[in-house]
């Protein structure tokens, strides 16, 4: 059995410090992918919201860029299950089907 050890971090301080730093090219090349994903899911998104939001309003969605795959359901967990039931490895964007898409506060 392992023993759990707490150990303070200072606020404001690396949680891993062994850790190296990302180098600027790679917070560059992920913040890139990041604005791809965004764009393919919303792209997808903005297709099926005109047919979709008449009846199921403010339902939430899941997205599956690389398929075109989306699954809505009222309650997110069920809509994130049916997304993952079929897309066991993908990365998936929540939205929900209102004037906005966002889900939660901003």
């Amino acid at each position: 059995m392992t023993q759990k050890t707490h150990r303070r971090v200072p606020r404001g301080s690396r949680i891993f410090p062994d850790r190296p730093p990302l180098s600027p090219e790679e917070i560059a090349k992920r913040k890139a992918e990041d604005e791809a994903f965004g764009k393919r899911c919303r792209e997808i998104f903005n297709q099926v919201y005109p047919e979709l939001v008449a009846e199921h309003y403010d339902w939430f969605i899941h997205i599956e860029p690389e398929s075109g795959d989306y699954f809505i359901d009222p309650d997110e967990e069920v809509s994130f299950q049916k997304a993952q039931q079929k897309h066991p490895t993908a990365v998936l964007m929540a939205m929900r089907l209102n004037e906005t898409g966002t889900c939660g506060r901003i």
